[in-house]
This record gives structure tokens, sequence and C-alpha cells, in this order.
């Protein structure tokens, strides 16, 4: 009888004594969880600065050479349709602050670098509409560019990659445009003056295969865009500039190379009509304007042998090259990017030629001046 009460009483003591130590446990444990919270609203509130998490570099990485410092990686990721609103801003407040001077012309370049410096590189879904709002601040100065922007420790690298990759495309130019009488004039423009590199009328097809596996000579990322069509569809120049390199490459077969006039973007062309890839009074040297027939579509290439058709699918591969250092044109230290994105954007400008059955030459239908050929030309 007393064992069995001595044993009842061991149980109560013993199961008492567990339950305060489960309650001790779980006081820490809510002790904890509470310092936890409390250490994240200060660490967040440390990131959080009018608003906005602190910017952390993921697209563009900073180097050195000699001292000098420089872009040393770009990975563009802006979406088509961030393209798109900050083109539409930029064209639209160009306007109106050409009617009225109390509206601030908003620079489409920048409210993507802003953009792209507050999330990283990269534009998520709801990007358009911030893009959209900011747009808005600057261009009824509520607020400027330089005071969004003044706390950005990486903003100012976002803005010359952008720059670079974009700088050409938008601005003053003048086109023809045909008259009710069958004549041409000259009309003055403020917009998109980029082109897509195929001709207008002439389909292709494409997708997103940048860095995909190449296998030709040696392994290898596609740095470039490919763009499946016709046999002598007309290949156009995206931007204006001068011919940097022409020619016949193992890799790219007939080739074009044309390097901007500021030197920062080398738009490569490649895998060109086997016998006739070219306009042909291109050579090394010769300045062209936006929207210029350049060559023709074809698949040579993949041999050391010139003018030979060894790609299989007939297509334009185009690539852009960033070059912030001339020790970025060939080798280790090159950057290209994703075309993908830019060649949507670019569907908006197509340029539309046609073919003089004499030479067999195909031209642009239009032409135009930009001012930019004109500053080369006046400075060479």
């Amino acid at each position: 009888m007393a064992a069995h009460l001595f044993s009842y009483i061991a149980m109560r003591y013993f199961g008492w004594w567990k339950m305060q130590y489960l309650k001790k446990i779980k006081k820490a444990v809510l002790i904890e969880s509470i310092l936890l919270a409390s250490l994240y609203s200060v660490f967040m509130a440390g990131a959080l600065k009018n608003g906005r998490v602190k910017e952390q570099p993921q697209a563009v990485e900073v180097g050195s050479l000699e001292e000098k410092e420089y872009i040393k990686w770009v990975d563009f990721n802006v979406s088509y349709e961030a393209l798109c609103e900050a083109y539409k801003w930029d064209v639209e407040t160009y306007e109106e602050a050409e009617r009225d001077h109390d509206t601030v012309h908003v620079n489409w370049i920048e409210l993507l670098a802003y953009v792209g410096t507050k999330h990283g590189g990269e534009f998520p879904s709801g990007t358009v509409r911030e893009i959209a709002k900011t747009a808005e601040k600057v261009k009824t100065k509520e607020a400027t560019m330089a005071e969004l922007t003044r706390d950005m420790e990486y903003y100012a690298y976002y803005l010359e990659a952008y720059e670079a990759i974009l700088g050409g495309y938008v601005g003053e130019y003048e086109i023809q445009k045909e008259t009710g009488e069958g004549t041409m004039e000259w009309e003055k423009c403020y917009g998109l003056k980029a082109f897509s590199p195929i001709a207008k009328g002439f389909e292709y097809s494409d997708y997103d295969d940048f860095g995909a596996s190449r296998s030709y000579g040696y392994s290898r990322p596609h740095l470039g865009h490919d763009m499946m069509g016709q046999i002598g569809t007309p290949v156009i120049a995206v931007e204006s500039g001068y011919v940097e390199a022409i020619g016949w490459n193992q890799y790219g077969g007939w080739r074009l190379g044309i390097r901007s006039f500021d030197g920062k973007r080398y738009y490569y062309y490649a895998h060109l009509r086997q016998n006739f890839p070219y306009c042909k009074e291109l050579e090394e040297g010769s300045v062209v304007t936006a929207g210029q027939v350049i060559g023709y579509m074809g698949h040579t290439g993949y041999s050391k042998t010139e003018n030979v058709n060894n790609i299989k699918v007939v297509h334009l591969h185009w690539g852009l090259q960033l070059i912030f250092d001339e020790s970025q044109k060939e080798g280790n230290n090159e950057i290209w990017i994703d075309c993908y994105n830019l060649t949507r954007f670019l569907y908006k400008n197509r340029s539309e030629t046609v073919k003089n059955e004499e030479t067999k030459e195909w031209s642009r239908v239009y032409d135009m001046k930009d001012p930019a050929v004109e500053k080369y030309l006046k400075n060479k």
C-alpha cells in the first residue's frame, strides 16, 4: 500500500515538473520569436528608405583595368512590356513638352534604369505600373529623377549600361513621306529611329534562344538571336553606324559587323546569302543609316572554306555586343546581350523595301536623315 502511494506521489510530482519544464521551453521559444521579429523589423527599417528596398546589384558587374573602372558584365533583362511603356512616356512627354513648357520630357532610358536598379536588373510583373507612376511624377514635377535616384548606389551603373544598349534608338530624325501628288517630302519626327533587322513584309519565326548550346568547333553558348526566314530576305541595319568587319568567318559565314558611332554597340549579322551576301557598295568603313538594306538572309557558315552553306536552317543571326572598354571587343571579356525582347520591340519599326530587277538589289522605299550620321561625317 505504501509502495503504491509512493508511486502515485512520484508520478504526480514528476508530471508537474515536466509540465513546468515544457512551459519554460514554450516561453523561451516565444521570447526568441519576438526577438527575431524585432530584429527583422529593424533590418527592414534600415533597408527601406523613401519607400524603396535598397537595390542589390545583380545585372551589372563593375570591374577595373589599370585603375580604370568600367562595366564588366550586363544581363539585359528588360521586358518587352517595360520597353514599350517607357518608350510611350518618352515620346508622349516630348510632344507635350513641345506644346507646354511646364511639362517635363521624361527620358525612357532613365525610367528603365530607375526601375531596373530597384529590382536588381529584373522586371517582374508590376514594373509597367511602376514605370507609369514614376513617369507621371517626373512629368508633373512632383519629383525629379535626380531626387528619386539620390540614394541609389548602383543607379549610375544601370543608367550607363542601358544607355550603352539603347542610346541610339530614340531621337529626332527626318524621313520621307509620300504626298497626295505622288511625290516625296521630308517630315521631321521624334521617336524610334532604330529598325527591325528584317525588312517589312518578309515573314520570319523566332524564339528566345540566347545562351543555347552550340557545338561546331567547340562547345559554346549562342550569343545572339536567330530569325528564321527565306533565302534572300533583305537584312536591315538596326542602327546607324559604320562597317567595322565584312567578309567570311568560319562560324558566321558571310557576316557584317557594324559599330555604332559612339563606339558602345557592335552589331553582328551572320549566315548571309551564298554568292550575294551584301549590298554591293558596302565595304569596310562604309557609313550606313538605320533602316538601310545591308545584306540578304542565307545559311552560310560552319566551314573554313568560303561561300559554303553548312548551316541547316536558313536564318539571320544578329547579335549585339557592348563595349565599355576596347579590351572587351574580342576575347574572354566580351559582353553579348539577349536580343529577344529588343527584336520584339523593334518590330514597331520595319523598313519597307523595293527590288531593282536589273541589279537584283533591294533598297529602302523611304529614305531617312539621321542627325547621328550627319554629325559623324562632319567630324570624320
